[in-house]
């Protein structure tokens, strides 16, 4: 392992204010000392840090961008670097914050009533109680709007039957945000754990995501108050307002993981030696890698700034989030793979960090949207025509 330095060709730290870098800071120094040191003995035993949840609370990196309730109140880019620290430790680390902030905490705080805004974000903010968002089924993933799963008024009740796969944090969640269809649309409602015909398990044998828990949920005639509807979420628009939010800290998150191959490649390549006893960096070959490399971090440090900088003014949209999620992710991939390559045979050892963040990548190109779907919001955006309907 090499001592991580920052990654920043282009000087955008100059872009960056004060607090967002010492933002930034506290997250890389807690990364370095809590996650570092232990992911890959987590990895191999597929478990995923959940001691580190309340301490991450107590840090502000859960719902860091809401306001009120206890969350941090931080800026968009603040909340964009501290998903950026998170991958660079481990992409499972950073989803489960996403998923606890901008699937779970956003849509309360967004949609909920005010009793379930008092009793949920606080203790989902400090860590205390953990969240998992339900919308993707086993049938339906790009096609979210084709789900399954119903709730059904009942005597002021609703009864839910359904199913919901990939979930991340599912097992250990204390209260699920599970999305259903009802006669006036698809609706959100919050499901505590312990709820009767609620249940949960642990999908396994993941090449992927391996310091994380995904999950399956199962509804059978599980029966909730009227009250555990958000009131203000009505429609497909809503669960899809709350993805938008999720793709956004990805994107920032993708840089992170692309700067932790980047840079455990070009320090390896300083030191291993081949042919007269030369450092690997001073061959063509591998500087044209470093070149490629560098140059589309640097671009997609950029366009995650720029975004974040709009979102901060209220004009960013989910296309120009797709735009993030669909490039970042892509070349994070591509880092990693090239990564992998100069370090040879030992880049598909877990001594080094790079085949582990090229597995995680997989699963980042493939969820809260795919890849292509990105390519057909893109699409839409510059032609006006739907190709996707």
């Amino acid at each position: 392992m090499f001592a991580f330095r920052g990654v920043d060709y282009m000087e955008i730290d100059s872009l960056f204010s004060d607090q967002e870098k010492l933002v930034r800071q506290t997250v890389r120094e807690f990364v370095e000392k809590e996650v570092i040191p232990h992911i890959e003995e987590w990895n191999r035993e597929a478990k995923f840090p959940v001691h580190l949840v309340e301490p991450m609370g107590e840090l502000g990196f859960l719902g860091a961008n809401l306001e009120g309730y206890g969350c941090a109140g931080m800026s968009n880019v603040e909340y964009g670097l501290i998903m950026q620290e998170l991958e660079r430790g481990d992409s499972g680390l950073r989803s489960f914050a996403s998923v606890q902030g901008g699937l779970v905490m956003y849509p309360i705080h967004e949609y909920g009533s005010e009793e379930q805004k008092k009793k949920w974000l606080p203790a989902l903010q400090q860590g205390k109680a953990i969240g998992c968002f339900g919308l993707t089924e086993p049938d339906f993933g790009s096609n979210p709007a084709g789900m399954r799963t119903r709730a059904v008024n009942d005597g002021g009740d609703y009864v839910l039957n359904g199913e919901k796969a990939w979930i991340t944090s599912g097992t250990i969640a204390d209260v699920a945000l599970v999305w259903a269809r009802t006669r006036e649309g698809v609706r959100g409602f919050l499901i505590e754990k312990g709820t009767p015909g609620f249940t949960s398990k642990d999908i396994k044998g993941k090449w992927s995501l391996r310091a994380s828990v995904t999950s399956i949920l199962s509804l059978q005639d599980v029966r909730v108050p009227a009250s555990s509807m958000l009131p203000g979420a009505q429609g497909m628009k809503a669960p899809l307002s709350c993805l938008t939010q999720a793709r956004y800290g990805i994107g920032w998150g993708a840089i992170g993981a692309a700067m932790a191959c980047y840079n455990e490649s070009l320090e390896y390549a300083k030191v291993r030696t081949q042919f007269d006893d030369k450092p690997i960096a001073s061959h063509q070959m591998i500087q044209e890698k470093f070149a490629e490399m560098i140059t589309e971090i640097t671009k997609a440090q950029l366009l995650a700034l720029q975004v974040g900088r709009l979102k901060d003014k209220g004009r960013a949209d989910h296309a120009h989030v797709s735009m993030l999620k669909r490039n970042n992710v892509k070349i994070a991939l591509d880092v990693a793979r090239a990564a992998r390559d100069i370090l040879g045979a030992n880049g598909i050892a877990d001594e080094y960090p790079i085949f582990r963040h090229m597995c995680n990548l997989e699963s980042v190109f493939t969820y809260e949207g795919t890849h292509n779907i990105h390519t057909l919001v893109i699409g839409e955006r510059v032609t006006g025509i739907p190709a996707y309907k």
